[in-house]
């Protein structure tokens, strides 16, 4: 093993706090604070830019965010953080949860695999870090190893915290192919979010420029999201976002 893989391993891909991540933390700051300064914006396709419009008049606000992988790089709720929200960040890598303590102290971060049940299941694992690590069989094909991982829902996440019984505003979920199961472990009639955004990958498709609007709408997800009465009102990317028929 090279010698910049055994430091990384020791102290980088460790739990807890040490000077290299100290060092790292600091640099991933640096780093996105150029990136920031070039497109003001947090996350991908500017879809932080659409989720701010929408709660414009929202002063203080409820995020949940499952997959959540960075806390300030292409991330759907920094800006609502920056303007005084607060929540609940989920991710099953430790390192990423490691830095949404260090950067966003505020919020409830939490490791964990989210499911549709609390159980042992797959997890596809590709390399640490990894924006494609995940709990789908069909995209996890080329995982570089198989491993057994915990699972909860989301329903316990919340009702373990302080927002149990709190309006929640905004729903974000990007997990590489699992999104179906987590919306299956999660009360959409109890909690009813204003807004929700859910990655969308058919593993058929390679490309963004294939997809399709036939190939959404005939999709499980998109059925589910409408028999709960919730209706599609953009479509950037790969992300899907939707609100409720009549506001609650």
């Amino acid at each position: 093993m090279k010698l910049d893989e055994i430091l990384k391993n020791k102290f980088l891909y460790s739990k807890g706090l040490n000077i290299l991540k100290l060092f790292y933390f600091c640099y991933q700051l640096i780093k996105s604070k150029k990136i920031q300064n070039k497109r003001k914006l947090y996350s991908n396709w500017g879809l932080d830019m659409m989720v701010d419009d929408f709660f414009k008049d929202k002063l203080n606000g409820i995020y949940i965010d499952v997959g959540c992988h960075h806390p300030f790089l292409n991330n759907n709720t920094y800006r609502l953080y920056k303007r005084g929200w607060e929540g609940i960040n989920v991710d099953l890598d430790f390192s990423t949860i490691d830095m949404f303590n260090f950067f966003r102290r505020s919020d409830l971060n939490i490791e964990a695999a989210v499911s549709n049940e609390k159980s042992v299941k797959n997890f596809y694992f590709f390399h640490n870090r990894s924006a494609i690590n995940t709990l789908s069989e069909d995209l996890g094909t080329k995982a570089r190893e198989i491993k057994k991982i915990n699972t909860t829902t989301l329903n316990m996440i919340i009702e373990n915290s302080k927002f149990k019984n709190s309006k929640i505003d905004l729903v974000s979920i990007d997990v590489e192919g699992h999104e179906m199961h987590i919306l299956r472990g999660f009360d959409l009639k109890k909690y009813k979010p204003n807004l929700i955004i859910l990655e969308f990958i058919d593993p058929k498709i390679k490309e963004f420029y294939q997809q399709k609007i036939e190939n959404i709408t005939d999709s499980v997800l998109y059925k589910y999201m409408i028999s709960n009465d919730y209706k599609l009102i953009n479509w950037i990317h790969d992300d899907l976002v939707f609100t409720p028929r009549v506001n609650s």
